[in-house]
């Protein structure tokens, strides 16, 4: 009989799958597991992609992505639930309407809208969904620049007006944000805008590191931390924290001759152990 049983707190995850596992899904419960964090899913769409390229996608059916959350909802005490790519404008929906109708689990909500080539990944009526339905009831959320720029309805945001990008989005959309300034040029800077006022991180920027999957590595470790009980502002104080870890000690899978480097994120949950 086993006496010493560890009681893990539950997270939820609901975006799309990387195949290649540096994003996604699997960067999300890469980075619960090794925080200690029992993580579930929802899948909302499959992807063929390596770290290099996506080639083929498929979206789910929005019925079928509202089951799995409702299953997982059902069994397991879920303390904080974050959403990824969510696809559709129908998925969109769907999540907004569990997130309306749950508003004792903590949402941290990642709008991925924009590629980093700066291409739209989702519709026009799937954006005007997540300005209208969603984001109004987050309870945090971690759009870069650009998404920003798209939820600002395409004001430039540039490091000296930050700040102020912050606190409109959570003037307009009734929620906490964290402005992400990873684009930036030069060493990254990031806003904090919550009840308790701004807060400001600056951070040496890491060279020579495939970043892929680090805007979902930093909300699913956002989602970890509030999972086990803390706060939002020492929530992301934490996670970014982890997040500059894991580009400081990258892992590098076997790629060939020259294996690139990449978030090492469960060398980093060892090191703050």
């Amino acid at each position: 009989m086993i006496d010493d049983v560890t009681h893990a707190p539950v997270a939820m995850t609901i975006a799309g799958s990387d195949s290649g596992g540096g994003a996604g899904i699997q960067m999300d419960l890469r980075v619960m597991s090794s925080l200690g964090v029992y993580g579930c899913t929802a899948l909302t769409a499959l992807t063929a992609q390596n770290p290099n390229e996506v080639r083929n996608v498929i979206g789910l059916d929005a019925e079928f992505v509202s089951a799995q959350v409702q299953t997982v909802i059902d069994h397991y005490k879920v303390r904080a639930i974050k959403t990824g790519m969510l696809w559709s404008e129908s998925i969109i929906k769907t999540i907004a309407e569990f997130a309306g109708n749950n508003h004792n689990i903590p949402f941290i909500v990642d709008p991925v809208m924009v590629a980093t080539s700066g291409a739209k990944l989702v519709t026009d009526e799937a954006i005007k969904t997540y300005k209208e339905e969603l984001l109004p009831l987050a309870t945090l959320m971690t759009p870069n620049l650009d998404e920003a720029e798209v939820l600002l309805d395409g004001n430039s945001i540039q490091e000296d007006n930050m700040e102020e990008a912050a606190v409109m989005l959570r003037d307009h959309y009734q929620c906490d944000v964290l402005l992400k300034g990873g684009h930036l040029n030069g060493d990254p800077f990031d806003v904090l805008i919550s009840k308790n006022g701004a807060k400001f991180f600056h951070h040496a920027r890491v060279p020579q590191v495939n970043t892929h999957g680090s805007g979902c590595c930093l909300s699913a470790a956002i989602t970890a931390y509030v999972a086990c009980g803390n706060d939002i502002e020492t929530a992301v104080t934490k996670a970014l924290n982890f997040l500059q870890k894991a580009l400081q000690i990258p892992t590098k899978p076997q790629t060939g001759n020259n294996p690139e480097p990449f978030l090492g994120v469960e060398h980093a949950a060892r090191s703050i152990q």
